[in-house]
């Protein structure tokens, strides 16, 4: 139960009513002011409290003035014994509910296993969860909830691994044991592999990312393996195996081995794809890149080439005009040499819009398309 409660929320929740004035009856000092915060806090929360730590000190203070005992007395109860005992079961019989059971236990194993484990990891919210179902069947929560946590958990665990290898079959669970087999150095070099991401863009990580696919492919895992697993069970048992060695895999039983090693394959099967993605984005965009700044280079030397030009267009227009009815080579050649005016003709052509149009070169146009297009 939380800690920190404001004024108003104390007052909603912790305010005797007229039924529990009736539970109170003829109580007084301590033990009037524990069975009333007792009462209370089982309403609240579902469950008696393990300690009188567990109870707010505001819940405390605001009871003890509406029942006239000093706060302070609320040490001097105890929360075993026979009166507590006596006030439990007079709580459980006002409210509805009643003591569980070892039927219960195993029921609540059983649901757990089935509903709450294989969704929720965390075991907090795995308490959680028992403790909201216990209210909805209006029994007690256990005394034993750890265990019962406990169990729940190794049995959806066993389920997992059991539907993992009934869907793998016999054939791909064997090459996936194979891969930690003792004094196999191969499948140990392909696990180290399969956990390193690709390195720098380039075609030497594209082929050994590839190469990586092949080799996962290879198990021949089925599709749909884990198709009505939840994301944060297959992520948990892929982290599980990221972590461990080919030894440590043999130290584990062989159903968890198999199922760590396919959770493994299963996941870095996508990853790789994507990464694959990724990087034959990169490198064409690498590719793309390069190929812009040779154009550029090359266009660049078109416009540069020829320097002077007022001076050289200064010349030719005077000869125009000194001679017009002269032939082109008489007049102009001997003015401005041949090899300029033709470098001149180049420059001219090199306008922006022939830059512009050069960019697209026809070998970059499909990677601008398919980084345009987003196309994986």
């Amino acid at each position: 139960m939380r800690q920190e409660w404001s004024s108003e929320d104390v007052v909603a929740c912790w305010t005797l009513v007229d039924g529990d004035w009736d539970l109170v009856a003829n109580k007084t000092g301590p033990t009037r002011l524990g069975f009333c915060l007792v009462l209370k806090f089982f309403e609240l929360d579902g469950r008696f409290p393990e300690s009188v730590e567990e109870i707010p000190q505001q819940a405390v203070e605001y009871i003890a003035e509406l029942v006239k005992v000093p706060a302070s007395d609320f040490v001097k109860y105890s929360l075993t014994g026979r009166t507590a005992e006596y006030h439990r079961a007079q709580i459980r019989e006002a409210l509805g509910f009643r003591p569980s059971t070892r039927a219960d236990e195993e029921r609540l194993i059983g649901w757990l296993a089935d509903e709450v484990c294989p969704v929720e990891l965390v075991e907090d919210r795995v308490r959680d969860a028992l403790l909201v179902q216990c209210r909805v069947d209006r029994i007690e929560p256990p005394g034993r909830i750890d265990r019962i946590i406990a169990s729940a958990q190794a049995r959806a665990e066993k389920a997992f691994c059991a539907r993992t290898i009934e869907r793998l079959g016999e054939v791909c669970v064997s090459r996936l044991l194979t891969l930690v087999a003792e004094g196999n150095e191969g499948g140990a070099a392909l696990l180290a592999d399969l956990k390193q991401d690709p390195g720098a863009v380039g075609l030497e990580s594209l082929l050994a990312e590839i190469a990586k696919l092949n080799s996962v492919r290879g198990f021949g895992l089925p599709e749909g393996l884990f198709v009505d697993c939840s994301e944060k069970l297959l992520a948990a048992w892929r982290a599980r195996a990221i972590k461990m060695y080919p030894s440590d895999f043999r130290d584990t039983a062989e159903d968890a081995r198999a199922t760590l090693l396919a959770a493994l394959c299963s996941a870095r099967q996508a990853e790789i794809t994507d990464a694959l993605v990724d990087l034959l984005v990169a490198l064409v965009q690498k590719i793309n890149a390069r190929a812009e700044r040779r154009v550029e280079r090359q266009l660049t030397a078109e416009l540069k080439k020829v320097r002077g030009k007022e001076g050289i267009l200064f010349k030719l227009a005077d000869a125009a005009v000194g001679k017009p009815d002269e032939i082109v080579r008489r007049a102009l050649y001997p003015v401005v040499g041949e090899r300029t005016l033709r470098d001149l003709v180049a420059e001219a052509k090199a306008n922006e819009k022939v830059f512009k149009a050069n960019l697209l070169l026809p070998e970059t146009r499909p990677a601008r398309h398919l980084l345009r297009t987003g196309h994986r």
